[in-house]
């Protein structure tokens, strides 16, 4: 680590440092909870998205995150009753799916819905510039998902990309109580 984290007062779970900066550190949390509890993207989507900016960002703890089991369980470890918006968003993704996002131009596990998330994540993370004016991709994307659903994908990849390059720059992916799986070392 590198910097300590320090627990603020009744709580176990936290992996931003919040002692140093807690308004900072409880505005990230509440949106990061956001992005998950407020979503109307299938699991599938957010989770190809959400994985490829993981392994983008080097998060160890990112990459081993698992929707079905870790948001229920951090959900529970913030004693909050408010349950994630799970109606209409599908199966959560197998491992093999996580293994696909490796491969996500080409893997057939994909829908094309999937693969585009995949793709705005990719190039938000790693060519932002000149994304505004690549009109194809805007098309193509316009094509699959509503004004929503891409204001929803925007914050939500962005959200992903701060947290997890927090995370990862201060060497804090072992400080989580989401420990990786093998997958993430693949």
């Amino acid at each position: 680590m590198r910097i300590p984290v320090l627990q603020p007062p009744g709580r176990q779970d936290a992996i931003i440092p919040h002692v140093y900066r807690p308004r900072m550190a409880a505005a990230m949390e509440a949106l990061s909870m956001a992005v998950y509890q407020e979503t109307t993207l299938s699991f599938r989507e957010a989770e190809g998205a959400r994985f490829r900016i993981a392994l983008i960002n080097g998060c160890l703890m990112c990459q081993g995150y698992r929707i079905a089991a870790d948001l229920q369980q951090a959900l529970q470890a913030m004693d909050s009753d408010e349950a994630p918006n799970s109606a209409g968003r599908g199966e959560a993704p197998t491992e093999d799916y996580y293994r696909a996002v490796h491969n996500w131009r080409t893997d057939p596990i994909f829908t094309d819905r999937e693969r585009l998330a995949i793709d705005y994540a990719d190039r938000i993370a790693l060519s932002p510039q000149p994304l505004p004016y690549d009109d194809a991709f805007w098309d193509a994307l316009k094509a699959a998902y509503d004004d929503g659903e891409i204001a929803d994908l925007t914050y939500s990849i962005n959200t992903w990309i701060a947290t997890g390059r927090i995370v990862h720059v201060l060497d804090l992916d072992g400080a989580c109580a989401v420990h990786p799986t093998a997958i993430a070392a693949e």
